[in-house]
């Protein structure tokens, strides 16, 4: 695919000036498949290896080569790279960086670790725990955010601090959790924060010094947005130029309306385009982003929330914004639309594939936003469809939260068909998509409106999550975009929080909230190895080859939305407690699964369990 060999291009150049002990090459560049470059292992989040020695006639013969804790205790989103023989990694907070050497047989030596000071009011105000989905690594450089709001470009070769800029103010509610992308020699990176006010925004920054290039907002005029003067034109039907991000607002509203996006970025070469999702419209209680009476005349499309839960397409270099399209137009469940933009090619075309939180799964042409499919893939009661014609949801009132203190039964939860949970895409198989589903449902009670502030919690809702069915919180599926059937599901008691991976060994790997890591035939998800981990799983696999050896590593630690009432120790008498996870987790026994913060690393022989099952810090 076109954007792996842009990923390709980026670690050849940083390989040339790296000393021996990261052994980059000429092989390197020519085939990414040994190594783990990138956050979603390219640059269109596919997380698709090509790598074959660990596959469907041997799998069952993995063992643990090695294993290693990050000296933290909070979730484990994210992943590792892999460059050369170097590991890179960062924790959850407090966001210890780590560089493991891979090149000594067996040995995996810690190269350096890195703390960075932070502002502990970030832990308040991370909505839903303080996770770190990864970092990423260019020009000998790695690069991630701290919860606090920095982002951090540390020398790879000895971790010092090359250059650091405060992009995000905790006390205005705003944190950082995503990983950034590198385009360029640019660094471009979003935020969270819209439980609290915050107002969203995508920022750019200089890979060299650190310098700001451009920062575009999710809400406000046209300006402030970055739209440029053909934004949308192939589809005004999604809204076009007009200041939109302030007058789909009542009163000042947009300067509260949250959109921000604190998840995932891709990026297409050859178009030469970004894109990547935008969160919930700010407070939960809808009735006050809308200066409409009734349910009919909210949703009439003048009061969507623009540009809250929207895909961008943006030019790296400007941050000019193509085109938008809004999947949850006047949100009312928090169907946040941050979930992960997958490039992939269907039919000759080029597409992005993006599973939504509010339970379906979108595929648009990624030149200029048209609608090609819209398919539910959990289930699904607030919509009947999408209308193709509009891009528009056809809504049901009656799973529709909006009038104050009535509470509304909705499928999917506010936690989504998925969360950020990223699915693996096998280019070779275009139209399937390996994807971990949540199974849950939602009890939502819009509460009256109360201080107007920045900084604090700004829900007003309370939320129940609810199983569909008990014993059966999560389930992970192959499942066809383009006829939005499920090839195969496997049903987990315990939710499948973390991501996925596919290989062209036959496999994909994915793990559960209760510690299961497994490998599964990709052509009909027969389990072919498990193994039992010390925590909860809901980091994202990784695979690549070192001296001859493919590896297979992962993070444990039970966290994020889904299990931040056992990572934080919440109350359990409070069901409403973290956003409605509390009820959840203490309903269904999570409170059973011990904190953590590991990684694991497996290959089919183990290597020499002896001598290193553990590496040296």
């Amino acid at each position: 695919m076109s954007s792996i060999s842009n990923t390709g291009q980026r670690v050849a150049l940083l390989c040339a000036g790296i000393t021996a002990v990261f052994a980059c090459g000429a092989a390197y560049a020519a085939s990414a498949g040994d190594q783990w470059p990138a956050p979603g292992g390219d640059d269109s989040l596919s997380r698709h290896s090509t790598l074959t020695d660990i596959n469907k006639s041997n799998a069952d013969k993995m063992q643990m080569a090695w294993s290693m804790s990050t000296t933290a205790t909070r979730g484990h989103e994210g992943q590792p790279l892999v460059i050369g023989n170097m590991m890179y990694f960062v924790s959850a907070y407090p966001n210890h960086v780590f560089a493991v050497d891979l090149s000594e047989a067996d040995n995996y030596q810690v190269a350096w670790k890195y703390s960075p000071k932070q502002d502990d009011h970030a832990v308040a105000v991370a909505c839903c725990d303080t996770v770190n989905r990864g970092l990423v690594y260019g020009d000998g450089k790695v690069v991630f955010n701290t919860l606090d709001g920095q982002v951090i470009a540390l020398d790879a070769k000895t971790g010092k601090e090359v250059w650091k800029v405060k992009r995000a103010d905790p006390k205005k509610g705003e944190t950082s959790t995503p990983a950034p992308i590198i385009v360029k020699d640019i660094v471009i990176s979003g935020m969270g924060g819209d439980e609290f006010g915050a107002r969203g925004r995508m920022q750019a920054y200089s890979l060299k010094d650190g310098h700001e290039m451009w920062t575009c907002h999710s809400t406000g005029s046209d300006k402030d947005v970055c739209l440029g003067k053909d934004f949308n034109k192939k589809h005004p039907e999604y809204g076009g130029l007009g200041d939109l991000g302030i007058s789909s607002y009542p009163g000042d509203e947009w300067k509260r309306g949250g959109g921000a996006p604190w998840g995932w970025i891709s990026y297409d070469p050859k178009l030469d385009l970004i894109y990547y999702g935008t969160g919930n419209p700010g407070l939960w209680s809808p009735t006050y982003r809308c200066k409409f009476k009734t349910h009919e005349e909210c949703n009439k499309g003048t009061q969507d929330n623009k540009w809250s839960m929207t895909i961008f397409a943006r030019k790296p270099e400007t941050g000019e914004a193509v085109w938008g399209y809004q999947m949850t137009p006047f949100d009312q469940w928090d169907y946040d639309g941050i979930n992960e933009p997958i490039l992939t090619e269907l039919d000759g075309k080029p597409v992005l594939v993006h599973f939504d939180r509010n339970g379906f799964a979108y595929v648009l042409d990624r030149r200029d936003g048209t609608l090609i499919h819209a398919n539910k893939y959990v289930n699904v009661d607030w919509a009947e469809k999408i209308d193709m014609k509009t891009g528009r949801p056809i809504k049901v009132k009656e799973h529709s939260p909006f009038e104050l203190n009535k509470p509304i039964k909705a499928s999917p939860s506010a936690m989504g068909g998925k969360d950020q949970q990223p699915c693996a895409n096998d280019p070779n198989d275009a139209k399937i998509f390996f994807c971990p589903t949540n199974n849950w449902y939602m009890e939502d009670e819009p509460k009256e409106r109360g201080a107007i502030m920045t900084g604090i919690v700004y829900v007003f809702a309370n939320v129940a999550m609810k199983a569909e069915k008990p014993g059966n919180l999560g389930n992970f599926k192959a499942f066809d975009v383009t006829t939005g059937k499920t090839k195969w599901e496997i049903h987990e008691k315990f939710p499948t929080w973390g991501g996925a991976l596919v290989t062209d060994g036959g496999l994909v790997f994915y793990g559960t909230l209760d510690g299961w890591f497994r490998a599964v035939d990709k052509e009909n998800g027969k389990i072919l190895w498990s193994r039992k981990l010390a925590s909860g799983i809901i980091g994202n696999p990784i695979t690549y080859k070192v001296a001859g050896h493919q590896y297979v590593s992962v993070f444990a630690g039970i966290g994020g939305w889904i299990g931040l009432p056992i990572s934080a120790g919440l109350d359990p008498a409070d069901p409403f407690g973290a956003l409605g996870a509390v009820g959840l987790a203490y309903e269904n026994g999570f409170d059973k699964i011990p904190t953590g913060g590991m990684l694991y690393t497996f290959r089919v022989d183990g290597g020499d369990m002896g001598k290193a099952s553990v590496a040296k810090n």
